[in-house]
């Protein structure tokens, strides 16, 4: 089968597409799958650039989705034919998160989804959605589910509610979709006025350019009649998350779920203590969260916005178009 691999220390130049073995048959509890698409994530280009070392070798990207050829004994909520996708962290099950690293999330602690066939434990993966292309499903695993948990799971996100959003990467646009689907109002952040005209054609009821109002937390303010956005899904980190704090209601919730500014910083913890808001980091989410995750597109209809697809011999490619920053929506692998 083909796949890609990872040299030492990392780097674009450093991801070959290389022959193996192919896996052959599941064994009891497995599954095996053909993979045909995967997407890219802001982990996954840590990993493959060096940024988060791994292993020499190392087949990268944390997604995948594809279609069950094979199923070993015991397996019952599979059957050949059906469309699957993996999740992050395959050992996390349901319940409170048994995690704190990435030491068994595919494509850095253990090899990922750049290849043609996997064959692992069932509960790697779940359905996909029902009328789901596999470039669509493999948006989920990452970036899809972490707007769910952001949202629906942590957040407790309902209709009327002010949800406010950050930028334009993938967790971002399926954030904007999924509050306007479940009823909410949705005002959105870009540097990018062409990006923010397209937030406007996804419905994020009020767009705000980043650059040209630096201070942003309160035109979130001005635009709720004082009051503040319900839910922030803060993607920044320490360079965003003070104008965050202000843009937030008094006990309103910050989901912190992102680095673009930095690993470390000053946190304002007097105004987050004074405006009695919950700050809750947050990494994906569970295999059961997936699930609830599936069952809501399938109800609601709603699909991902996918930038550009690349074949597998393109990751680099790939890579470096996310690299730009011009992409709006989710950048997939397919093959």
């Amino acid at each position: 089968m083909k796949a890609i691999q990872l040299a030492k220390p990392g780097g674009l130049d450093r991801l070959s597409l290389v022959d193996l073995e192919d896996p052959g048959q599941p064994g009891p509890g497995e599954i095996r799958v053909r993979i045909h698409a995967s997407s890219l994530n802001y982990h996954d280009y840590g990993v493959v650039s060096g940024g988060s070392p791994t292993e020499d070798g190392r087949i990268p990207m944390s997604d995948g989705a594809g279609e069950v050829e094979a199923v070993g004994e015991g397996v019952a909520e599979f059957a050949p034919g059906d469309h699957v996708v993996s999740g992050f962290f395959p050992q996390w099950i349901a319940g409170e998160a048994p995690v704190a690293d990435f030491k068994r999330t595919p494509g850095d602690g253990v090899d990922g989804f750049a290849r043609e066939v996997v064959v692992l434990p069932a509960t790697a993966f779940t359905h996909a959605p029902k009328g789901y292309s596999h470039a669509e499903a493999a948006t989920l695993t990452t970036a899809g589910l972490t707007a769910w948990r952001a949202l629906c799971v942590d957040g407790g996100l309902k209709a009327g509610d002010t949800v406010l959003t950050l930028g334009t990467g993938g967790v971002s646009i399926f954030a904007v979709q999924l509050a306007k689907a479940m009823g909410a109002r949705v005002i959105a952040t870009s540097s990018s006025d062409e990006k923010l005209e397209r937030l406007t054609s996804l419905g994020a009821d009020h767009v705000i350019n980043y650059k040209t109002t630096e201070e942003w937390g309160a035109k979130v303010r001005d635009l709720t009649d004082g009051r503040g956005a319900d839910i922030v899904v803060e993607v920044g980190g320490p360079g965003t998350l003070a104008q965050s704090i202000t843009a937030c209601r008094i006990a309103g919730h910050i989901a912190l779920i992102g680095v673009l500014t930095g690993r470390s910083g000053e946190v304002p913890t007097a105004a987050l203590m004074a405006r009695q808001q919950k700050l809750q980091g947050l990494i994906v989410g569970s295999r059961t969260h997936q699930q609830d995750f599936v069952r809501a597109l399938e109800a609601t209809g709603l699909k991902p916005v996918i930038d550009k697809s690349f074949g597998l011999a393109d990751i680099a490619d790939a890579f470096r178009h996310e690299e730009s920053g011009a992409h709006f929506g989710k950048i997939c692998l397919e093959f």
